[in-house]
């Protein structure tokens, strides 16, 4: 993990406006939120596994599966992470037949892999870009 110094860091935003904002660059919602928090991630590229910008949020007024405009959040130091894959079969599967014919996730060997510093710089500029909307956002 590599943490990134960024304007956003303890901004604030109404979460469905972050959202729309940060969705036409390629953010989208990171499958592990909670109702307090959550994480926006930028796919930079496959390599051996996924390499990401994240920007993660703390929900500090409403709920993030809450349909009204009035959810706030407060962004975090973002991050680029890397989730990198099984080299083999994951022997330590625990779900039933029926729920792996749906969900062919296999768990990272290493959350949190050295990230390759030959995408850094991708990184970065996946963050400007998304300073830049909502910047743009946040001026209207």
């Amino acid at each position: 993990m590599i943490t990134l110094d960024s304007e956003l860091t303890n901004k604030f935003y109404v979460y469905h406006e972050m959202e729309e904002a940060l969705a036409p660059l390629g953010f989208t919602l990171a499958d592990n939120w909670d109702y307090d928090h959550g994480y926006f991630d930028y796919k930079i590229d496959n390599h051996d596994g996924y390499l990401f910008l994240r920007l993660p949020v703390e929900v500090m007024g409403g709920f993030m599966d809450s349909p009204t405009d009035s959810t706030m959040v407060k962004i975090k130091e973002p991050f680029l992470l890397y989730h990198q894959f099984q080299d083999e079969i994951d022997d330590h599967v625990r779900e039933g037949n029926f729920r792996a014919s749906i969900d062919q996730f296999q768990e990272p060997k290493d959350r949190d892999a050295q990230f390759p510093k030959e995408y850094v710089e991708a990184g970065k500029q996946a963050l400007q870009e998304a300073e830049q909307v909502l910047r743009a956002q946040r001026d209207k």
